[in-house]
């Protein structure tokens, strides 16, 4: 599947129907952002099933505040509607596939668990 344009007017839609999305936030001025876009479309070509969506910054402003975005290129995914990815910087290729296996095959009880306790410690 190749990249899908990420709006506010698409974004819960495209995050409530597909178990992984992995995003990348960039903007049209930005040096690693040019160099990382082809990279992230390469590597999406190679996961049909995942679904890799981009967020230009400057257009989505509302979107890019809403995950305090404070450095492009930053990479997020989200599987089952969960965070599980934030990291800023431009990710090689293989770094990338790499991030992509270990996500499929994460176990979403046990992440879900494991904020259950730290939101649990984080209350008293």
């Amino acid at each position: 599947m190749a990249t899908i344009e990420l709006t506010q007017e698409n974004f819960d839609k495209t995050v409530t129907q597909n178990d992984i999305v992995i995003i990348d936030f960039w903007a049209p001025w930005c040096g690693p952002c040019k160099s990382f876009g082809p990279v992230f479309e390469k590597v999406s070509e190679q996961y049909p099933d995942i679904v890799f969506a981009k967020v230009n910054t400057e257009e989505e402003q509302g979107l890019a505040g809403h995950f305090q975005i404070r450095s492009i290129p930053t990479t997020m995914i989200l599987k089952e509607q969960v965070l599980v990815f934030n990291q800023a910087g431009a990710l090689p290729e293989e770094g990338l596939k790499d991030l992509m296996e270990q996500v499929k095959v994460l176990d979403m009880d046990h992440v879900r668990e494991e904020i259950k306790k730290q939101q649990e410690s984080a209350q008293q």
